[in-house]
């Protein structure tokens, strides 16, 4: 059984939302909101009743946090912990097919204080809160009008402040978060970051970061889809038959296989299912249940594609 101290959460983004980024096809699946909000609550309930515990939202996720928020207190799950972010709004407004940005990003004081007054709803259970993509170019680990309101928001309430990081950029971020210090103590507990099989960049910081006792929270552990066997991707022919034959040998799907290198090389706080469906939960939770042996683990280290190429393709990857 699991030797890895990972718990695996469940990320909301591919649930509140009818178009997000993946190559997997969901074309024909009930788009209308009200069978997103069943199908969510149907999800949610089977992750709780399978032992998750950890749920990741944001505004930015269409109705993730309204579809979130109603299903914790309709179900009074007192144990159940909720982290959501801020700083992204989504515009899409639920129009399939919606022909630019699904989502715009801020990391203004206002924007902050606008979404903050929402997302204070979820507390006592909201544990942690989360700057949505930290980069520099938004300019937040700069912003000190933002970095105190975050600071207040930590003291007044006890919640663990958060960024989250993607692109090519992440070690950098991170390393500047961790610098950060108010009134003498470091701002940010809880670090949510891209790590999987193909992009392995940021391990080293993150053993740091683990070693220093801050929440680690791993997203896009399936690199959007691309783990699983795909034409499209020629240059992961050699990842796709290693994937295949692990993934017999322990009848399991290649998700499992991908999650489980993350808990196992790793060892973050948490790393997220980003299921859509129950199905999907229990095949990822399939995780828990083996453990590599030294060689193999070895094997998929060796899988990391360039950093750079890692985020170009994941750049032309289409909303569906």
């Amino acid at each position: 059984m699991s030797n890895s101290k990972t718990k695996i959460g469940l990320g909301l983004a591919a649930l509140g939302r009818p178009e997000y980024i993946n190559i997997r096809d969901n074309g024909s699946i009930d788009k209308s909101e009200i069978a997103f909000k069943q199908n969510t609550f149907s999800v949610l309930d089977e992750a709780y009743k399978l032992g998750v515990r950890y749920f990741d939202t944001a505004p930015s996720y269409g109705k993730g946090e309204v579809f979130l928020e109603e299903w914790n207190k309709s179900r009074k799950k007192h144990d159940s912990i909720l982290g959501t972010k801020w700083g992204y709004t989504y515009v899409a407004n639920w129009q399939l097919g919606y022909n630019g940005k699904h989502e715009i990003k801020e990391h203004s004081l206002d924007k902050l204080l606008e979404q903050w007054e929402v997302s204070k709803a979820m507390l006592p259970n909201l544990k942690y809160y989360q700057v949505h993509s930290a980069t520099f170019d938004s300019g937040i680990l700069e912003n000190e009008a933002v970095l105190l309101q975050l600071h207040l928001i930590k003291k007044e309430t006890g919640l663990k402040i958060g960024i989250t990081t993607s692109g090519t950029n992440q070690k950098g971020v991170i390393a500047s978060a961790l610098n950060i210090k108010i009134e003498n103590e470091d701002l940010f507990d809880s670090f949510q970051v891209t790590y999987n099989l193909f992009e392995q960049d940021t391990l080293e910081i993150l053993r740091q970061v683990v070693s220093q006792g801050k929440t680690v929270i791993i997203k896009e552990a399936l690199a959007n889809g691309r783990i699983f066997p795909n034409g499209k991707f020629e240059n992961y022919k050699n990842a796709y038959d290693i994937l295949n034959r692990l993934s017999k040998k322990y009848n399991v799907g290649i998700d499992a296989i991908a999650l489980r290198f993350v808990m196992e090389s790793l060892q973050p706080t948490y790393v997220l299912s980003g299921a859509s469906n129950s199905k999907q939960l229990k095949e990822n939770l399939k995780a828990l249940e083996f453990n590599f042996i030294e060689d193999e683990l070895i094997l998929l280290q060796s899988l990391n594609a360039p950093v750079q190429l890692y985020w170009e393709e994941r750049a032309k990857l289409q909303w569906n």
